[in-house]
């Protein structure tokens, strides 16, 4: 007997073995074991002085760090000596052939030392333990690193004009994407107002040529345009088009996707003012069809472009073909499951990674164009959740477990809430054939809704007024985006508003957002690498809520000189809408630095097309340097101010005075300003 037992806990003791083994060599975060005790003492050491000397330091932000890991190191330190005595109980009992208690013993050391590596080392298990947590979203306070030419800016365009108010989207015959209720030429001056107002060019190719430049310099590819040859692919939203007949008709009528009438304004961009060619564009969902009444609005005008369709060849369509590329989902198995819907929960095998299609690989440049919309599983939809649709199996329901609500099912409750889960949607955002090539973020509002297969629903919060959304969004922050966007989503389906389209008010909808802006917010045994290489995704853009519903400013509108800038502007450039003053005057702010010893930059806001001449004085009143002078459309901007003269000397110490002259067709305003330059 004692042989036998002897030997079950040498097979016993080897399996542990082998399993830390596994956990060492799989994970490069083991090393952290090392720091783990050091910056554990430090922890508990700066509890116990700050706290100790006045307890309500407990609530300061410091200590919320500081507590979690004083109390795991204390943890840590029981366990220690709790595995050392019960392993020396355990032998001594063995020795004396009191086998049970032994083996009880050794059991309580094996579990203690388990307790070490799993919380010692952060990337241990890639199983992920669902601990909820739950806050309120606190307004203008920004996270993350802002990205785009003008950082974290976002350019909002509404037009009520652009869709009929009368449409009935239950109407057969008459659905919204149909051109009785669109205006194209609304639409396509909102499509030029907002890559103009965006960029601050007044010619629309030259605005562009800021996108294609800003592009290439990130990849490495230099300070280019668009060059003659390069593929663009246009990623649009069908969620519909699940099934479809032979006359590509839609299978349900009136669900709200992207809207045909952008997509062409946008191609008119691309063919008539970049000048590709329309053999180097394609355009579809790969995963879903292309209808009737997209393909004869787009071929009608564009007839050599290629429309991409799910399994059909025929109708002008061409069928997308699966690519040797795969996304890595970083959860390495422990959370996403096949088949997860409401009449499975819990899904079936484990998933680790997708092919995506061959156009991603193909394209130079991709557009994705996804609806504003509300989603019963994920809150929310909009860039990241239209790449559900850029892999190759037949449905999305492999990723349902990366998300708030699985299963979408109210019986079962909300079974993913809160912060600091695993969320597949950050993965899609930062995968490089999806993260890389995205040329600009267009997001489609004319004809939002409160979830992803629901017909548009007229919005009530000011300025639509029992309207349609009618609205743009266009950006080079993916993350700060789609912080505007969760937003408006939030602000209007409210059980006020929309009783049963809640979905926005999910907790734990920007989860995503916050862990793609800052790493510091990824849950502790996930690193996001979709490429599977080892390298962690670096932080996406910038996430921020806005002050209040009825203002919609965020900290750079405030002036903070970080986070997103939202600019409310209308199609035809004359002022914000109506209800919102974001862009209510011209207004000067504060150079930053200041005082400086090099350069400083200058940043000044105005609310419609205007002559604007920036000028800097020394103090005598002499001038110094006219930093701009010329005709700027509606924006924030920022201008900087070299001290390093033409002639190779530096401007002499002191103060200088910045004026900025702003002349509109009705009104004049200048503008004035001290800043301080010191070696």
């Amino acid at each position: 007997m004692f042989r036998k037992t002897k030997e079950n806990l040498v097979l016993l003791l080897k399996h542990i073995k082998h399993h830390f083994k596994r956990i060492k060599s799989k994970h490069s975060g083991f090393k952290s074991i090392l720091l783990f005790p050091i910056i554990g003492l430090l922890s508990l050491l700066w509890v116990v002085i700050r706290v100790g000397t006045k307890p309500s330091r407990l609530s300061y932000p410091c200590m919320k760090v500081a507590v979690p890991t004083a109390t795991t190191f204390l943890a840590y330190i029981i366990a220690i000596f709790t595995s050392l005595f019960s392993f020396r109980k355990a032998k001594e009992k063995l020795s004396q052939s009191r086998y049970s208690l032994g083996i009880i013993l050794l059991l309580i050391s094996v579990a203690a030392g388990t307790f070490l590596v799993l919380h010692t080392n952060k990337y241990a298990y890639a199983q992920q333990i669902p601990v909820y947590k739950t806050r309120a979203l606190v307004p203008n306070q920004p996270v993350g690193e802002e990205k785009g030419i003008f950082p974290g800016r976002v350019v909002w365009v509404h037009d009520p004009d652009a869709t009929n108010e009368d449409c009935d989207p239950d109407l057969s015959g008459h659905g919204w994407f149909l051109d009785e209720n669109n205006d194209q030429s609304v639409i396509d001056a909102m499509l030029d107002t907002a890559v103009r107002a965006f960029t601050g060019e007044s010619d629309i190719s030259d605005a562009w040529d800021v996108f294609f430049r800003y592009n290439n310099n990130n990849r490495g590819k230099g300070d280019t345009v668009y060059v003659a040859g390069e593929k663009i692919f246009i990623k649009v939203n069908r969620t519909s088009a699940w099934s479809i007949g032979a006359n590509f008709e839609p299978y349900n009528y009136g669900i709200s996707e992207t809207s045909p009438h952008l997509i062409l304004s946008l191609l008119k961009h691309l063919v008539n003012e970049v000048g590709v060619a329309e053999e180097d564009i394609y355009i579809g969902d790969p995963m879903k069809h292309i209808y009737n009444h997209d393909y004869s609005l787009w071929h009608g005008e564009f007839p050599d472009i290629h429309y991409l369709d799910h399994d059909r060849d025929y109708g002008g369509r061409e069928i997308a073909t699966v690519g040797d590329s795969m996304i890595h989902y970083s959860d390495s198995g422990a959370v996403l499951r096949t088949n997860v819907w409401d009449y499975n929960p819990d899904g079936d095998d484990p998933v680790y990674d997708d092919h995506v299609y061959e156009i991603f690989q193909d394209c130079e440049y991709l557009i994705n164009v996804p609806t504003l919309k509300g989603h019963v599983r994920a809150g929310v939809t909009m860039f990241a959740k239209n790449h559900f649709g850029s892999h190759t199996r037949g449905d999305a329901s492999h990723l349902h477990m990366g998300l708030v609500d699985p299963d979408g099912n109210p019986n079962n409750g909300i079974r993913r809430p809160g912060y600091g889960l695993y969320r597949v949607l950050v993965d899609l955002m930062g995968y490089k054939l999806l993260r890389e090539k995205n040329l600009i973020f267009l997001m489609d509002a004319l004809w939002s809704a409160g979830y992803e297969i629901d017909q548009p629903t007229k919005w009530q919060i000011a300025p639509f007024n029992d309207d349609w959304s009618s609205s743009i969004f266009i950006s080079q922050d993916n993350v700060a985006i789609e912080s505007v966007g969760y937003d408006f989503l939030r602000a209007e389906y409210t059980s006020e508003n929309h009783p049963n389209l809640t979905y926005p008010q999910m907790d734990g909808t920007d989860d995503y957002l916050e862990q793609a802006a800052d790493s510091d917010n990824w849950p502790t045994d996930i690193v996001y690498d979709p490429e599977g290489d080892g390298t962690p995704l670096p932080s996406l853009g910038v996430h921020e809520h806005w002050n209040n519903a009825t203002d919609r400013q965020y900290s750079r509108n405030l002036g903070e000189g970080y986070g997103i800038e939202l600019i409310a502007i209308p199609a035809n450039g004359s002022g914000a809408p109506e209800g919102i003053e974001i862009l209510a005057k011209p207004t000067l702010l504060q150079n930053s630095p200041n005082p400086f010893n090099n350069s400083t930059a200058i940043r000044y806001n105005i609310p419609q097309e205007s002559n604007v001449e920036l000028t800097v004085y020394n103090i005598m009143g002499q001038e110094t340097k006219t930093l701009i002078n010329k005709r700027q459309l509606p924006g924030s901007y920022s201008v900087n101010w070299n001290a390093n003269q033409d002639n190779g000397s530096k401007a002499p110490n002191g103060v200088y005075i910045y004026k900025l002259r702003v002349t509109t067709n009705d009104n004049k305003f200048e503008f004035t300003d001290k800043m301080l330059l010191v070696n």
